[in-house]
């Protein structure tokens, strides 16, 4: 099993920045892709960025691509994302998760993580 934590969140004007981590307990997570997603009120959970296991690859909604960077720490045991140059419209909460199939690809699906984080809230004022 795996314990996902997240951090970070926070309410911010408009054209500001936050970084939200991610930290992993209970096993390591140095071998799985992992992601962040959002969910603002009323709407469906959704993809917003993925790596892989080494860092090497990454994935990006086209929402969020140029102004979101994801990497992660594995010695950490660490996820971070880092949001420059917010909007209002990226309010929401904010989740990591973690596949536990070791050969996974990055996935934008929900379905395809099997450990999730409970969340933390991100508010964009304009």
């Amino acid at each position: 099993q795996v314990q996902l934590v997240e951090s970070g969140g926070g309410l911010v004007q408009a054209g500001g920045s936050l970084r939200l981590s991610c930290t992993a307990s209970g096993r390591t997570i140095s071998t799985s892709v992992m992601g962040w997603f959002r969910q603002a009120p009323g709407k469906e959970r959704e993809f917003v960025a993925g790596i892989s296991w080494s860092g090497g690859s990454t994935n990006y909604a086209e929402s969020v691509k140029g102004r979101f960077t994801i990497s992660r720490d594995n010695a950490k045991n660490t996820l971070y994302l880092q949001m420059n140059s917010l909007k209002p419209e990226d309010t929401a909460v904010y989740y990591c998760a973690a596949r536990r199939n070791l050969v996974a690809g990055i996935s934008t699906l929900t379905s395809a993580y099997d450990y999730w984080g409970q969340g933390t809230q991100v508010t964009v004022s304009s």
